[in-house]
């Protein structure tokens, strides 16, 4: 089972969330785009304002409904003191990893994922992950990118809002570090943008606070079909 501390937040949790939230984090969220790069060789995103206009229907239409139900999950099971044995959380995350119609999105999903629990245990050494490791190589979760972030979330105490509202946060952040490799937008220009985002990240977290898990979905198909046909771009700089 996971290390816990019986339920009291560690004094040190606001810090530890921070590292999983660095752009820097070395688990390949960069060489990512989800669809986006497709969307930026079809026109549709072009500028900082057609991607701020993708980005809040990402937040409230996808990310939302879909990556943060898998989060909720983990922390239904926690409360209920099933720590180290997610299995709602499992079957959520199967739910919303199927519902990922391209290939590439599920397996960039796994891989972001698996990188994260395989430096877990140098970012937290006090927490045991070998539970959740030897889950994920038993085939009983696909250890994708959202389920493993929620659940060192909770193992450290985060408080699942600040963890729902850090991942629309770090998902906004990878789509505009990966948009200024694809369009004209500056540093500044996309610091200003994300920065915008705050309060359409607070909204699309209060939108779902009390929606059921097991009601995930995702409602995006421009952006699905852009995953989809990623993989059969003339030119590619990301792997999705």
């Amino acid at each position: 089972m996971l290390e816990s501390n019986g339920g009291e937040q560690r004094p040190d949790t606001w810090l530890s969330l921070q590292l999983l939230l660095d752009s820097a984090l070395p688990i390949g969220s960069f060489a990512h785009s989800f669809g986006l790069e497709s969307l930026v060789q079809d026109g549709r995103v072009s500028d900082g304002a057609s991607l701020r206009s993708y980005l809040e229907g990402m937040l409230r239409h996808s990310w939302a409904t879909s990556d943060l139900m898998i989060v909720k999950a983990v922390y239904a099971d926690g409360d209920h003191g099933n720590e180290g044995n997610y299995l709602y959380a499992y079957e959520i995350e199967k739910l919303v990893h199927f519902q990922r119609l391209a290939p590439e999105s599920r397996d960039g999903m796994e891989k972001i994922g698996r990188r994260l629990i395989r430096l877990a245990p140098e970012l937290y050494p006090g927490v045991n992950f070998r539970p959740l490791q030897e889950t994920i190589r038993a085939g009983g979760s696909f250890g994708s990118f959202p389920l493993v972030y929620g659940i060192i979330c909770h193992t450290l105490r985060v408080p699942l809002r600040q963890a729902a509202e850090g991942y629309l946060y770090t998902s906004v952040a990878t789509s505009v570090n990966a948009a200024l490799r694809l369009i004209s937008m500056g540093q500044t220009e996309a610091q200003r943008l994300t920065a915008a985002l705050f309060p359409a990240i607070a909204e699309a977290w209060g939108a779902v606070s009390g929606m059921d898990p097991s009601e995930a979905y995702s409602g995006m198909p421009l952006s699905e079909l852009a995953m989809i046909r990623h993989e059969t771009l003339y030119s590619r700089l990301f792997m999705s």
